[in-house]
């Protein structure tokens, strides 16, 4: 059973990231979906498909997919699409959210559920 790293977990739906590794280094998009290690990103490792012409797909020829990338290949993004590294901080109820440095300020990124993803 393989293991991914804890740093990786707080990687969701819908979250802004950017490429740091691989032939689509520097591009940053959100993210379509999530399965375990791997997930895919709008506009990112986009590959040709030759379909056949169907009943469901009278037209038939090539389309592109977004093709899924390692997770540990992409950084989550904040605002200005540089990355950021997060690390788990406390709000004033105790409550737990994932925070960044912006300066010396802890400023916080969003809060995070029991068992997170």
């Amino acid at each position: 059973m393989k293991k991914t790293a804890n740093h990786n977990k707080r990687i969701r739906k819908g979250d802004k990231v950017m490429v740091v590794s691989g032939n689509d280094r520097g591009l940053v998009g959100s993210v379509l979906s999530r399965t375990n290690d791997k997930i895919v990103i709008q506009g990112v490792n986009v590959k040709k498909k030759h379909v056949k012409r169907t009943e469901q797909n009278p037209s038939g020829g090539i389309i592109e997919l977004e093709k899924p990338i390692h997770i540990s290949n992409v950084a989550l993004c904040v605002d200005e699409e540089k990355p950021r590294k997060l690390r788990v901080g406390f709000d004033k109820e105790g409550k737990r959210l994932l925070v960044y440095k912006e300066g010396d300020t802890d400023v916080p990124f969003r809060y995070i559920r029991k068992n997170a993803e």
